[in-house]
């Protein structure tokens, strides 16, 4: 059985994240598209626009001094426009690691994400993570 278009689209986005493929990523976000990422620290927010979604996914990787890294675990379409993927994702900060469950819920519009939401395990963890001082 092959694929549905909108896992094979989330599941190309994890490829190129991992990879630090950005021009392939911004490939596969619409223009206008916005990343919503929870809690209440430094990497919280609503990122408006695939420039500063790519931005962003930047700010990650310069927090962790490039350990942030994500496992992808599964990606389940609706067959709709929406696209779950659950992952775990790791990362270092100063003298603290963290390992947490989470997902990104896709709105896909053609084919391009459009809109990304973003739910972590443990928020509270993830705000201590993000604002500690490194």
């Amino acid at each position: 059985m092959a694929e549905h278009p909108h896992a094979a689209l989330a599941r190309r986005g994890y490829e190129a994240f991992s990879a630090g493929d950005m021009d392939t990523l911004a490939g596969l976000l619409t223009g206008d598209c916005t990343h919503h990422s929870p809690g209440e620290s430094q990497v919280s927010g609503h990122f408006k626009g695939r420039d500063n979604v790519l931005a962003h996914y930047g700010r990650l990787m310069e927090l962790t001094h490039g350990t942030f890294r994500v496992e992808l675990q599964g990606v389940y379409p609706d067959g709709r426009g929406h696209v779950m993927a659950v992952h775990t994702w790791h990362a270092d900060r100063g003298d603290r690691g963290i390992e947490m469950k989470g997902g990104l819920f896709f709105t896909i519009v053609g084919d391009k994400a459009t809109d990304i939401d973003e739910c972590v395990e443990d928020i509270d963890e993830a705000d201590a993570f993000w604002d500690q001082a490194e």
